[in-house]
């Protein structure tokens, strides 16, 4: 039996999940994971947080656009905000000022509130911080960000316009036959008009399978630790960052500590594992920030980070053009899941070829469209 559909996506975790919910109801839609469960690599080992600096300057617009739909979404979404107020503190010591006043310079003409902070309010702050972290700057509007709860709603969503998902349904090969793709997934054969592209970080490698020139997209693991501390993490802990992209970490439930060494490695796709070197590489950075003791590690994680050459994400038609069938919804890096709502808006007007939304009509898509990768 073939399954026949107009838009395939590849991926069903927050890029698919969220780009399905838009168009479903325009089109016919089958979503095609291939794993067991959507979202296990990137979007369900995520550090949830929401900070419209994450990403820099060129992905602020699409994080900014997003966080009223996240703070307040409709009725008929969710019955309850993905955000919670956390703030976040940039913080620097002697050698980390040259990058506090770059992050400062780089949204000095946004709408990004980035404010001084004394080393008297760094301490109030953030207790136990060692006296040679004294510079700051407070982001008020970061966040918290419930991940699962966004990503099931998404799904939610995609189901109820009449979207199908189909699990264990890897891609294995693809092919352009006249005005129609045919592939040949471990759960069967689909015959689709369009091929969407959002499989995170084995985006290049659906490309290859289906002709289509890989853009490079890099998948690199990002570490996350979880600590039991004593004093335990207060409640509200901001979420604290060092400039220089070194470590950072927030609080989490019952006084435990989420630490990241802000690790990129570079890594083929599959489900990564923490290395024993970054989880003692974040400790050690940590310990020299705050006079914490540390009683044990609770446990440990990996995710998965895709980012294209530039790394800007990447949205719409291949070489083909709309013609070729081969539509791109990748290289999210770790900022897909704050900048979902745009993001699945932006992409979502690009492949229905309509006006784009009012939550996105003031954002340039140039800068993400994946024709700047076609020469």
């Amino acid at each position: 039996m073939i399954r026949r559909t107009e838009v395939a996506i590849v991926g069903a975790g927050m890029a698919g999940a969220s780009l399905a919910a838009e168009i479903a109801g325009e089109a016919d839609v089958l979503i095609l994971e291939g794993e067991s469960q959507p979202g296990y690599h990137s979007t369900g080992r995520s550090a949830a947080f929401w900070s419209e600096t994450y990403g820099g300057p060129l992905v602020q617009p699409l994080t900014s656009a997003s966080g009223p739909f996240l703070a307040d979404p409709p009725a008929d979404f969710a019955d309850r905000p993905f955000l919670s107020p956390r703030g976040a503190l940039h913080i620097a010591d002697a050698g980390g000022r040259p990058a506090l006043d770059a992050l400062a310079a780089e949204f000095a003409g946004s709408k990004v509130a980035l404010e001084p902070l004394s080393r008297p309010a760094l301490a109030s702050a953030v207790p136990g911080l060692r006296p040679e972290w004294s510079a700051g700057l407070a982001e008020r509007s970061c966040a918290d960000i419930d991940v699962a709860a966004l990503h099931a709603a998404y799904l939610r969503r995609a189901r109820a316009r009449g979207a199908e998902l189909v699990a264990d349904a890897r891609v294995e090969r693809a092919r352009r036959e006249g005005e129609r793709w045919r592939l040949e997934t471990r759960a069967g054969q689909v015959e689709a008009d369009i091929l969407v592209d959002a499989a995170g970080a084995w985006a290049d490698e659906v490309a290859r399978a289906a002709g289509e020139r890989p853009i490079g997209i890099q998948p690199y693991r990002r570490t996350l630790v979880q600590l039991r501390i004593d004093p335990p993490a207060p409640d509200d802990l901001p979420l604290v960052i060092d400039a220089r992209r070194l470590f950072y970490f927030k609080p989490e439930a019952g006084g435990r500590l989420w630490l990241s060494p802000h690790d990129e490695t570079p890594c083929d796709p599959g489900d990564c594992a923490p290395e024993e070197f970054d989880v003692a590489l974040a400790i050690d950075r940590l310990q020299k920030v705050v006079d914490w003791r540390i009683e044990r590690v609770e446990r440990s994680w990996a995710g998965l980070r895709s980012f294209a050459p530039d790394r800007a994400p990447v949205y719409g038609f291949g070489a083909g053009g709309r013609a070729g069938g081969f539509f791109w919804c990748a290289g999210q890096g770790g900022f897909g899941i704050q900048t979902a709502p745009a993001a699945a808006k932006l992409a979502a007007a690009l492949l229905l070829d309509q006006a784009q939304d009012p939550m996105v009509a003031r954002i340039d898509p140039a800068p993400y469209l994946a024709e700047r990768f076609r020469t």
